[in-house]
């Protein structure tokens, strides 16, 4: 029998059970390059308004941005049109959009925070040598302007360097830039067309599991709350 990955989630007023998917769903859109203008704001708030090192990510300010950024509307487009043929119709249209940068990404999962969601990421900046790696599925992405991808947030991923096995700081040295930022839509993992491009079964957990905290949404493994390991990813017990 195989292992039984489930994410226990918010589903209005009840804690809902699911399979985490294994489906990745990724490509390439046709976006242009970000203006100067913007680039340069992007450059000034990563070194003077937040603290983004090795391994972080973190939230850039969206509304600024756009304000700067007059080819957004088709970045959207584009990523519509992209997810539309994907069998998602209009599903961006109704989800919550965030910027964000990293430099590099410890290995994670989103489970316990966004576990009634897939993310979907635009990747907006030029190919810097670096990976979006899903260890337990063996898949790696390589991040380049327009790459595109849609993926359970339980599922366990990392950004790391292209010919690296697993997240090392060391990799990320200060003479080089690392960052990538991207857009990211929560698109809600009960949306009937979205379970279904990522074959999402729900209410899987067995009786005799063990019940998650009924106030926290959580990642288990054959019952049992499990972590990520951020160097590796690879799953672990949670002390």
């Amino acid at each position: 029998m195989s292992d039984l990955l489930t994410s226990h989630f918010w589903s209005g007023d009840a804690i809902r059970s699911r399979r985490v998917s294994n489906i990745v769903l990724s490509g390439t859109v046709d976006v242009p390059v970000p203006p100067v203008r913007l680039l340069a704001d992007w450059e000034r708030e990563i070194a003077s308004r937040m603290i983004l090192e090795p391994g972080d990510v973190e939230p850039m300010p969206l509304p600024r941005a756009r304000a700067r950024w007059p080819d957004y509307s088709r970045c959207v487009q584009a990523m519509s049109d992209w997810t539309g043929a994907l069998g998602l119709p209009e599903v961006l249209a109704a989800s919550d959009v965030a910027l964000m940068a990293c430099r590099g990404a410890r290995y994670h999962h989103d489970g316990a925070q966004y576990g009634g969601a897939a993310f979907c990421n635009l990747f907006m900046s030029e190919d810097r040598g670096l990976d979006l790696h899903f260890p337990a599925l063996g898949h790696r992405i390589p991040l380049t302007r327009g790459t595109a991808v849609i993926f359970d947030t339980g599922q366990p991923h990392g950004v790391i360097q292209r010919g690296s096995s697993g997240f090392n700081v060391a990799d990320f040295t200060p003479d080089q830039d690392w960052v990538q930022i991207f857009l990211t839509w929560e698109l809600p993992i009960e949306d009937a067309y979205v379970a279904q491009a990522l074959k999402v079964s729900f209410d899987v957990a067995p009786s005799t599991s063990l019940q998650p905290d009924t106030e926290t949404e959580q990642v288990c493994l054959n019952g049992e709350p499990i972590t990520v390991c951020p160097d590796s990813g690879r799953w672990r017990r949670v002390d």
